[in-house]
């Protein structure tokens, strides 16, 4: 069986930024990699969207960029700008269909199925597979979100809602989120952060036909697509091992306060790219430890607190939109970190430091 000097397990949007990365840096001039992927076909199945704060490859993948959005609890709406940071919405099929192109043309790179198609015995492997254990206590986010189109003009394609805390909670944290691409096309989307052990909160179509009907008021409209997802709220357990790296989710990559993973997976591939030449021997790349400790009690607030979390995020966003955005995004400083914290219920956070 063949050998390859690199192999990448999962040919999804870490697997394929890292490769397309090494690809556009002649980095597998004379190195040969592998891709398993076990899809038959690449086709759109999700949509990426993040604050821009840092540079990607991938603008010309972006179906629409933002600099207003809004958030809103019941009775109350707060406008907000984003000019420094646009927020941004990447079609994952233009993103596989312009990395698929540019890696065919070169020879060095091979797609299989199953990695018991190779000999990966001398290899250095980026695995971006995450190992997730089923836990009761695990918070997950998990969503569904239609591509909707409508016969007339209905949307302000200027300004997307983040966050519509006006819905059915169920002792959760729910939310809706709506993506207006043009006058008459939207991505909406239920949102929940919650433990999810049962399917009770699963009953998508009836949530999306319920907040489109009764609450956007918005009757002709017809579905072009579906997307369905659950994000781990928590670090997928893995073991430290020679000649391997984890990447994406695997590698920890995804933000645990907020899901936010496109861009960490962009640095990373940029920070593996830059140091491929000595990749054993470079230290891990990881989400800040002050990023990881500060989600660790939010979403020991989030767990003992649902309740109080529409009130929270709300009042997260009262200040300068642009110190949420770096915080959330992993680019403040402590000072932008000070100005969020102290907008929280102190008391309720502090008994969370605690337990």
């Amino acid at each position: 069986m063949k050998e390859f000097d690199y192999i990448i397990i999962g040919g999804g949007c870490a697997g394929l930024s890292l490769a397309y990365e090494l690809e556009i840096n002649d980095k597998l001039k004379d190195k040969t990699l592998a891709i398993i992927e076990p899809r038959t076909e690449y086709k759109k199945d999700k949509t990426w969207s993040f604050w821009k704060v840092v540079s990607h490859n991938f603008d010309d993948c972006v179906i629409k960029s933002w600099k207003n959005f809004t958030i809103n609890i019941p009775k109350k709406i707060n406008h907000l700008e984003c000019l420094n940071y646009p927020y941004q919405s990447i079609d994952s099929g233009l993103f596989y269909e312009k990395i698929n192109n540019r890696l065919k043309e070169n020879k060095n790179i091979s797609l299989f199925k199953d990695i018991s198609e190779i000999n990966s015995k001398n290899s250095f492997i980026f695995n971006s597979v995450p190992s997730i254990k089923k836990n009761h206590l695990n918070l997950w986010q998990h969503f569904c979100g239609v591509e909707i189109e409508t016969q007339n003009n209905f949307f302000d394609d200027e300004i997307f809602n983040l966050m519509d805390f006006d819905c059915d909670q169920r002792e959760s944290v729910h939310f809706f989120y709506t993506l207006p691409y043009s006058k008459t096309k939207a991505l909406v989307e239920t949102t929940w952060l919650s433990k999810m052990n049962d399917n009770s909160q699963k009953d998508y179509d009836n949530q999306i036909k319920d907040y489109l009907e009764n609450h956007l008021n918005l009757r002709n409209y017809k579905i072009t697509y579906k997307e369905e997802g659950a994000i781990p709220l928590f670090y997928p357990t893995y073991e430290e091992t020679k000649n391997k790296i984890n990447i994406g989710t695997a590698g920890g990559m995804t933000r645990l306060s907020t899901g936010y993973t496109f861009l960490n997976i962009q640095e990373h591939s940029k920070y593996i790219c830059k140091n491929i030449e000595n990749i054993s021997k470079i230290r891990k790349f990881e989400i800040s430890k002050k990023y990881q400790f500060l989600d660790d009690i939010f979403l020991r607030v989030l767990n003992e607190n649902p309740k109080m979390m529409p009130d929270i995020f709300f009042k997260m966003f009262k200040g300068s939109p642009k110190t949420v955005i770096k915080f959330l995004s992993n680019k403040s400083n402590f000072f932008e970190d000070l100005k969020i914290i102290l907008k929280m219920p102190k008391w309720t956070f502090i008994k969370a430091l605690f337990n």
